[in-house]
C-alpha cells in the first residue's frame, strides 16, 4: 500500500474576501473529492484572502496508479479558472518501510 500526497500552493487572484476564498476553495475540493475519491483538506494560508494551500491524497497498491491519479488531479486545479498554481509538490509513502 502506497499513500499518495500532493501540496498545492494556490494563488485566488479575484478574491476580496475571506468568504470569496472559502467559495472557491470549496468548490474545488468538492470536485476533488467528488471525481478523484480523494482525501483533500486546505492546509496553510488560512487567513490570507488570495492564497491557499491544499492538501490531497490518495490510497493505492502501488506507485504508478498513486502518481498517476494526483497527476489528474493536478490537470483538474491547473484548469480550474479561479486558482493559479505557484507550486505543486507530490510525495510518496509507503507506511510499511
Amino acid at each position: 500500500m502506497l499513500v499518495g500526497v500532493e501540496r498545492f500552493d494556490l494563488r485566488i487572484p479575484g478574491c476580496g474576501s475571506l468568504k470569496e476564498k472559502r467559495h472557491v476553495v470549496k468548490t474545488l475540493t468538492t470536485a476533488i473529492r467528488s471525481r478523484f475519491n480523494a482525501s483533500v483538506a486546505e492546509v496553510d494560508h488560512q487567513d490570507l484572502w488570495q492564497r491557499a494551500t491544499l492538501g490531497v491524497s490518495v490510497v493505492a497498491t502501488d506507485g504508478y496508479h498513486a502518481k498517476r491519479v494526483l497527476h489528474e488531479i493536478e490537470k483538474l486545479v491547473e484548469r480550474w479558472a479561479e486558482v493559479e498554481i505557484i507550486q505543486a509538490e507530490l510525495t510518496l509513502h509507503d507506511p510499511e518501510d
